[in-house]
């Protein structure tokens, strides 16, 4: 079964698949250790909020695997600019870093990403083989 949606819960550090708008798995994940605000400008180390796609996939990343967000968007381009600030970029779903993925869980214990949601490997092959390209992403806070 594929997924058709993503929704990412920041206040449960939760990541749910639906398809068809029924919830196929949720899973557990840690967030950008900038804190629990929507990602604003590069190098905050936040997670954004918002409507984006998955637009991308990484075979070779050095987080396990990774799919690309869509971050930023015309929304978050245009309300850093007003800022002067730039709005950052490489929102990633991914999983442990390379070498590292027995921490399995236990990276949990702690929000650790530059802004990414990381789930542990295995979790990571199951959503990568579910997950189509163009799938829409919800992150809230």
């Amino acid at each position: 079964m594929k997924a058709d949606a993503v929704l990412i819960y920041k206040t449960s550090h939760s990541l749910t698949l639906f398809s068809g708008g029924q919830a196929l798995r949720t899973y557990a994940v840690s967030l950008g250790r900038g804190g629990p605000e929507a990602k604003t400008r590069e190098g905050d180390n936040r997670t954004p909020e918002g409507n984006y796609r998955i637009d991308g996939r990484n075979p070779r990343s050095a987080f396990h695997l990774s799919l690309h967000i869509s971050y930023p968007d015309a929304r978050d381009v245009a309300a850093a600019a007003a800022r002067g600030e730039k709005p950052g970029s490489d929102i990633m779903i991914h999983g442990i870093r390379n070498g590292l993925g027995w921490v399995g869980t236990f990276h949990r214990w702690v929000d650790w990403t530059a802004g990414c949601v990381a789930i542990t490997n295995a979790e990571m092959e199951e959503i990568w083989r579910v997950v189509p390209d163009g799938t829409p992403v919800e992150i809230r806070g």
